[in-house]
């Protein structure tokens, strides 16, 4: 398995722990030098607060392991859906090298859908590892709230395809 697939697979893992609790399910997980160190799922319903995202999460996560203070180079974010403008500032403003990133956000993105933070910003950016797996888990999500099919929820829209 390519080391995307395999770190990719460890955030949607995240994003299942966020389902399970009625959250949005979107995860993240940050990698150095080969391992995980930090992990993240969408808490914003269980924790009554708009700003815990899966990636916010997943820095708050990597903020209390950190040897070298908030420095964040070499560093590499994978989530399950494109970061917010929200969770690509915090990224920015932090020194995150790279984003990977499963499905995109076409109302919020922040990575080529609706805007373009990351790339303006001189990060690294792939798109579309693991993309079926990350979209699932979201339409999943979805029609169990709606009670059918659709690619719209409150904040996210998915691409059609």
């Amino acid at each position: 398995m390519h080391d995307d697939d395999k770190y990719m697979a460890e955030a949607i893992t995240e994003a299942a722990k966020g389902l399970a609790e009625g959250e949005v399910p979107i995860g993240a997980v940050a990698v150095k030098d080969g391992k995980i160190i930090a992990r993240g799922h969408n808490r914003r319903n269980q924790m009554k607060d708009i700003t815990r995202h899966a990636e916010i999460e997943c820095l708050n996560d990597l903020s209390k392991n950190l040897p070298n203070g908030f420095d964040l180079s070499g560093i590499t974010l994978y989530s399950t859906l494109e970061p917010c403008a929200m969770c690509s500032g915090a990224m920015i403003h932090y020194g995150i090298e790279h984003v990977v990133y499963g499905e995109k956000d076409v109302i919020n993105g922040a990575s080529g859908s609706k805007y373009d933070f990351l790339q303006q910003a001189g990060i690294s950016v792939k798109f579309g590892v693991m993309r079926e797996g990350c979209r699932d888990i979201l339409l999943k999500f979805f029609e169990q709230q709606l009670g059918e099919k659709t690619y719209i929820w409150e904040d996210i829209e998915l691409p059609v395809t």
